[in-house]
């Protein structure tokens, strides 16, 4: 009788202390649970949405100060692949006349309050007349970014980071397109390929859309701007600088102009 009842409250005993794990794991489940969501939720909170309403743009043109360097010619004879196919051009002081093509233009500060989804359209470098197209590219903190070799010869893809992953892959033609991100935020950020030296681009990763890079003629545009006051860099693998700017509810701001001295400031290479 006496080991029947040991037995009963051994086996009820040990109910208890399983029942009381249950639901000890069930409450820490729950804080485990609960933290992120709080987190996201403090997260969502923090950020300043943008009233589409009220958005504005900036614009203007960029020229070099001084007297231009005349391009000279890039020499390919190295690869006849390269060589076939005409006459290319270094693109460092690109541009018609004294404008300045290849400037990367972006708010520098005056966003941080705002949050963005990481775009899911990727943007694209492509590897074509032995040359990097485009030669200055933006691109949005972990934005998709596909390369591929329309050349009939291999290439060598080296980015070389201050703040980001190194990496350094051949692509030969024909071959799938490569598909990278960068997760931190650099500007000027220099490529190279260690199979045809001439060629060189530059990415700039940021954490806003509000950028552009020059045309031939050295005008960029800046669009959905919310109002208030930013500072705007304007950045050349040559020289850069910056340049304060208001937009008000609705305003398109023309005519913030600016001019880049060879050396006014390290930007890249």
């Amino acid at each position: 009788m006496m080991k029947s009842v040991k037995k009963t409250w051994l086996a009820s005993l040990l109910a208890l202390v399983v029942v009381a794990a249950l639901v000890g794991c069930s409450k820490k489940e729950e804080t485990t649970n609960d933290q992120p969501a709080s987190n996201a939720a403090e997260t969502k909170a923090a950020a300043t949405p943008i009233d589409k309403s009220t958005v504005g743009s900036v614009s203007g043109t960029v020229k070099f100060d001084g007297t231009k360097p005349k391009a000279t010619k890039i020499d390919m004879s190295q690869d006849p692949a390269c060589a076939k196919k005409g006459e290319n051009m270094v693109e460092t002081y690109a541009g018609d006349g004294a404008s300045l093509a290849n400037v990367f233009v972006y708010v520098k500060s005056g966003a941080e309050k705002y949050t963005f989804d990481t775009p899911s359209t990727p943007a694209e470098i492509n590897q074509e007349g032995c040359r990097y197209h485009p030669h200055v590219l933006g691109v949005m903190v972990n934005q998709p970014v596909k390369i591929k070799n329309s050349d009939q010869t291999t290439h060598n893809i080296h980015p070389t980071p201050a703040n980001n992953r190194e990496w350094n892959e051949s692509q030969a033609p024909g071959q799938a397109e490569l598909d990278k991100t960068f997760a931190r935020e650099e500007i000027m950020l220099p490529v190279k390929c260690n199979q045809h030296p001439w060629m060189k681009m530059y990415i700039n990763v940021v954490k806003t859309p509000f950028f552009a890079v020059t045309d031939d003629k050295g005008n960029y545009t800046i669009k959905d701007l919310p109002p208030g006051d930013y500072t705007l860099a304007f950045v050349h693998e040559k020289g850069t600088t910056e340049q304060k700017v208001t937009i008000a509810a609705k305003e398109d701001k023309k005519g913030v102009d600016a001019s880049i001295k060879a050396g006014g400031g390290a930007a890249g290479q």
